[in-house]
């Protein structure tokens, strides 16, 4: 078993611990800023249920004098996500009893809640890429994929999105430990790996964060294109060797270009259950003590555990481009 033999903690309250926690993970939750949210209460079901109201035909209605029209009947869909139990754990020892204490709990959970957000984003990413709608940067499969992102791409993607009403996204998730949301301006969100950042900055009509003037960026923005927000994340991982020959493109090995995903979103388009809030995470913080297995109480642990769930609530409003990058 590995464990980290630097000293000891003391006796602390769990809601300090998850407080250090979540102010680890949150600047590194980006699925989370943008996701519809469901806040699983305790002691509740494993099925978080995402409803949404179909719209009505609009074809126009005409009335009749002194007639009334035949009513519409409201159409429901539920979509519905089980939660998943997700967690680690440090073993500490207890060499050092108290000199280091503070440094030891205050790092291990900074280390163990940058841990949690990056599994935890790891597990969306996962879910949000098996989308159905997929554009290539240029032929018509993954294999032939080796130019880059373009604005025309990128105008191809947007003209979609709209066709299919997706709305852009208004609000989004706080980076903060607390649970609520922030009005931000109107935009869809394009979340790319940090690889994909030059040839963004290069397509007609960039700007970047310097440049929004009262627009706050968010954590990681690269900046804007035409009402779509780039932000990156080291979690969006590319396909090696995937595409068409390398050329001038990345490429793991030198022969074929990797293809590097960018998901498109617009509002409403998944759901998630947010790592946010007191009851969102679950640490745990054991001193060495006496027990059966540790006779000579040598071994504590530092832990944490949660429930999550992440799922797509209509395939028409996300959009993955996959596209190749310049080397």
């Amino acid at each position: 078993m590995s464990m980290t033999t630097s000293g000891d903690i003391s006796n602390r309250t769990a809601v300090f611990a998850v407080a250090e926690m979540l102010y680890r993970a949150t600047p590194y939750l980006v699925f989370e800023k943008f996701g519809q949210t469901y806040v699983l209460p305790n002691n509740s079901t494993k099925v978080a249920k995402f409803r949404r109201f179909e719209a009505l035909d609009a074809t126009p209605n005409t009335l009749s004098e002194g007639v009334t029209p035949t009513a519409k009947t409201l159409s429901v869909t539920d979509v519905d996500a089980t939660v998943v139990q997700y967690g680690d754990l440090v073993t500490i020892t207890d060499v050092v009893q108290d000199t280091n204490e503070d440094p030891v709990l205050k790092q291990g959970t900074e280390v163990l809640g940058e841990q949690a957000a990056e599994m935890i984003e790891n597990v969306r990413f996962g879910i949000l890429k098996a989308g159905t709608n997929v554009y290539y940067a240029n032929g018509s499969a993954r294999s032939d994929v080796n130019t880059k992102m373009t604005r025309a791409l990128q105008r191809k993607i947007t003209r979609f999105l709209k066709s299919q009403k997706a709305r852009m996204i208004t609000k989004i998730v706080r980076s903060t430990p607390s649970y609520g949301t922030v009005a931000v301006a109107p935009s869809y969100v394009a979340v790319c790996h940090p690889d994909c950042d030059s040839d963004i900055r290069d397509m007609d009509g960039f700007k970047d964060v310097i440049d929004y003037g009262s627009v706050t960026p968010w954590e990681n923005e690269i900046g804007s294109v035409e009402g779509v927000r780039y932000v990156y994340s080291t979690v969006i991982t590319p396909w090696a060797d995937a595409g068409g020959a390398a050329g001038t493109m990345i490429s793991t090995t030198g022969t074929n270009a990797d293809v590097y995903p960018i998901l498109f979103i617009a509002r409403d388009s998944y759901g998630i259950v947010p790592l946010k809030g007191q009851n969102s995470l679950s640490p745990m913080v054991v001193n060495p003590k006496p027990t059966d297995s540790d006779p000579l109480a040598q071994r504590g642990h530092i832990s944490w555990k949660t429930m999550q769930t992440c799922v797509i609530l209509n395939q028409a409003w996300m959009v993955r481009a996959e596209v190749a990058v310049t080397a």
